[in-house]
């Protein structure tokens, strides 16, 4: 009878137990430092993400590799939720340490060079100036019209350090 027992203690264990465990700690393993999931609240990214939607975000480690036009997540230094925690934020990078950004009448112009962006709608006539400084980044949203960013805040610029993620698979909705 103990030997039943046993063999079915064993059988549970190795059957259910351990990959069960194992698949928890394998989750909590990928969420700590691969990739973690956000919800976005507004519209500042429309029509790239949309209110609601939902999006796996991967985890950066090198933050001197963006290039302009990449999607990413950084902590807020300016905008709290209502527990005053940082907000995290997912903008279009827009600014690189060292440019110097330009507005005009909602056109952008780097280094006094005119840049297209395909992915604008809803365009604004906002003007105004911009040095981005080093280990610092530059923010806009693609709804240019609503997005609450950089040409708003009080300061403007994103430390590298601020920087968690790369916009990346969005699941729902």
């Amino acid at each position: 009878m103990a030997e039943k027992t046993q063999n079915r203690l064993t059988y549970v264990i190795k059957e259910w137990v351990l990959p069960i465990a194992t698949a928890l700690i394998l989750a909590y393993v990928i969420n700590t430092f691969v990739v973690f999931r956000i919800e976005v609240p507004t519209g500042s990214m429309i029509p790239t993400i949309n209110v609601d939607d939902k999006i796996f975000v991967r985890k950066v480690y090198n933050k001197d590799q963006f290039s302009r036009g990449d999607i990413l997540v950084f902590r807020s230094e300016e905008l709290f939720d209502d527990e005053g925690k940082p907000l995290l934020l997912i903008k279009r990078l827009i600014g690189l340490p060292g440019e110097h950004i330009e507005f005009r009448e909602g056109d952008l112009y780097i280094n006094g060079s005119f840049v297209e962006e395909p992915y604008v709608v809803h365009e604004s006539s906002f003007t105004g100036t911009f040095l981005v400084p080093k280990d610092h980044y530059f923010f806009v949203g693609d709804n240019r019209r609503t997005s609450n960013d950089a040409r708003y805040w009080e300061e403007p610029y994103i430390r590298k350090d601020l920087v968690l993620g790369k916009g990346g698979l969005r699941i729902l909705p």
